[in-house]
């Protein structure tokens, strides 16, 4: 099983997050897809924490996807499915054979801002056609606001991130809220997260 010390110090707070958001539809059987959910550490703290979801973790990478399958195995989950591999910059069609207005919940926990702006908006415009109407997509990530970024240290963040790879660096809320609107949704909330980290949560209308 694969370890991120990241996820394990932020799984609590997305918990909680998550909890809340989905507060008033817990009186009924969800059904969440993950993007690139990495080790797996968060999705199965999801499913202990939030047992009325179906959680379907997805990554690009095989070493992750056995890490996931790993973790169920460890903790028998009982509402975590197989990993699937899905690379969120291709056509929604190709995202594992997901149906159209097929999931309640869409996260993507710090996908955005180690991916190209093609793969935000295949993760948009797949969100657009895969969740049921009223189903959120959630992103957490260090955001820049209207092409710009504050404090320093997410200056440093970003460009740590184009030096890794150019097509990297923190999303805009402004350019993912058009995207939004582009593909039927439109950001309904933004909360404050931890160390400058924000919570978006796009509502499909």
């Amino acid at each position: 099983m694969l370890l991120s010390p990241q996820a394990e110090r932020n799984w609590e707070s997305l918990c909680l997050m998550l909890e809340d958001v989905l507060k008033d539809q817990s009186h009924r059987q969800l059904f969440a897809l993950e993007l690139g959910s990495g080790t797996g550490q968060h999705v199965i703290r999801f499913a202990q924490k939030m047992p009325f979801v179906t959680w379907q973790p997805s990554d690009i990478k095989e070493s992750s996807q056995d890490s996931i399958k790993e973790y169920i195995a460890a903790t028998h989950s009982k509402n975590v499915l197989q990993p699937v591999h899905l690379d969120a910059s291709e056509p929604w069609e190709k995202w594992a054979g997901l149906p159209c207005n097929s999931c309640d919940v869409i996260i993507a926990i710090n996908l955005l801002q180690y991916s190209s702006f093609k793969t935000a908006q295949g993760v948009f415009t797949g969100a657009g056609q895969i969740l049921r109407q009223n189903g959120l997509l959630i992103t957490y990530a260090v955001y820049a606001i209207n092409g710009t970024i504050t404090p320093s240290c997410n200056e440093h963040l970003d460009a740590a991130l184009r030096q890794m790879n150019p097509e990297w660096g923190l999303p805009d809320i402004d350019v993912l809220r058009q995207l939004a609107y582009g593909n039927g949704m439109r950001l309904e909330r933004m909360i404050e997260m931890e160390e400058y980290y924000k919570c978006l949560i796009f509502r499909k209308l």
